[in-house]
């Protein structure tokens, strides 16, 4: 009786250890007496117990975060920057022959990159190319991680922490920026103004009628108001048109 337990536990573990089920999305690199013989998946995998070795790796996207990192800017600005990286494995094989711990190592390659990238450029540069940064830094990425059977799809900067002083003196900037815009969109308006005003001038000068007509007009709004007493003057000329010589 003894003897049949042991066969079946025997049995247990060898189906325990020969049987593997593996999702759509992992794929299983073989190894056997140490050499890689194939990947396998999804599905079901039958390994030779003691002699085989499987590997899982997952093809889904990583999103991986980066922790912000001091980067000292061309001009000599200090900031933290952090960013995200997403990538997926396209070769299991190389993602685990290739390199020790392909996440570990592409977190650590992504911090070095953003810190070299970001003080390659200016700090003005850092805040409104950001778009041109990021494809810089997958182009980098991409291209170290391939190797590795790595593809980097996106990298995005994500925050970029200014110093105190330096958030007071760009505010300042922008306000002293708003100032001047203002001062010359009035100097603008007074600009266009006097051109309407000398334009005005002009035509009264060849249109003395105009000026009579303008008169009766302010005549005509200020007695719609409510006013006791309107002193208005009138010019001499407004009456010139009402005597003619013989």
């Amino acid at each position: 009786m003894t003897w049949w337990i042991l066969v079946v536990i025997l049995v247990v573990f060898f189906l325990a250890s020969a049987i593997k089920i593996l999702k759509e999305y992992e794929r299983g690199v073989i190894f056997r007496l140490g050499r890689v013989i194939k990947t396998k998946g999804p599905g079901l995998i039958i390994l030779i117990p003691i002699i085989d070795k499987m590997v899982k790796v997952s093809l889904r996207l990583v999103t991986m975060d980066v922790p912000s990192q001091d980067v000292i800017t061309r001009d000599n600005v200090s900031v933290k920057v952090n960013a995200v990286v997403y990538f997926r494995v396209m070769d299991p094989t190389k993602a685990i022959v290739e390199v020790e711990n392909f996440l570990f190592a592409t977190s650590q390659l992504a911090q070095t990159t953003l810190r070299s990238v970001c003080g390659e450029v200016e700090l003005d540069d850092l805040l409104s190319e950001r778009e041109k940064i990021n494809m810089q830094l997958q182009d980098i990425l991409d291209k170290h991680t391939d190797p590795w059977g790595i593809k980097v799809t996106t990298v995005e900067v994500k925050h970029i922490d200014l110093p105190q002083e330096m958030q007071r003196a760009m505010a300042k900037q922008a306000e002293a920026e708003r100032e001047r815009r203002a001062k010359v969109i009035n100097a603008e308006g007074e600009y266009q103004a006097a051109a309407r005003l000398t334009e005005a001038a002009g035509i009264i000068s060849e249109h003395p009628e105009a000026l009579q007509l303008r008169y009766l007009q302010t005549l005509r709004e200020i007695a719609a108001e409510n006013n006791s007493t309107t002193l208005f003057p009138i010019p001499v000329d407004l009456f010139k048109i009402f005597f003619k010589k013989d």
